[in-house]
């Protein structure tokens, strides 16, 4: 999955304006243009689409931590220069404030099986043996199974 799918994702099952995405991209200490933002929401094929980088999308998702969870004490949380799938996943689950429990209710939603211990292993740090890195199609599920929960109909 491309940032730029994940952010339109994201920006259709919680409704965000321009502003509000502005806003978080604020939150998470990134300044960003309106044109900015519309150009990274626009598909492949159009000619004035341009693609996100990590540590753009990074900004977005702690904004959008600050924005749901609240700030938290003492340090700033740093932009990843990479994203991997698991870090994009845990920082959303962080966001919505999501316990294993709610995270398989929503893959679930989308007829997706997944099971505890598959789940577990993606949250595990990259040098534990039982980590997995996660796939796009979990991760693309997942967004689906958001937008089932908080966009019904």
């Amino acid at each position: 999955m491309s940032n730029n799918d994940i952010l339109r994702s994201l920006r259709y099952t919680f409704d965000f304006s321009d502003d509000q995405m502005m806003q978080l991209f604020k939150l998470g200490g990134l300044e960003v243009s309106r044109a900015e933002v519309s150009d990274w929401l626009k598909r492949e094929d159009d000619p004035e689409f341009k693609a996100i980088y990590d540590v753009d999308l990074a900004a977005l998702l702690n904004g959008l931590i600050i924005k749901k969870r609240g700030k938290r004490e003492g340090e700033e949380p740093k932009h990843e220069k990479t994203l991997s799938n698991n870090i994009i996943f845990r920082k959303l689950k962080i966001a919505l404030d999501m316990r294993d429990e709610d995270i398989l209710e929503a893959l679930a939603s989308v007829d997706f099986k997944f099971g505890k211990h598959e789940l577990s292993a993606l949250f595990r740090k990259p040098t534990q043996a039982q980590y997995r890195p996660c796939k796009d199609q979990v991760l693309r599920n997942f967004l689906k199974g958001l937008q089932v929960k908080f966009r019904p109909g």
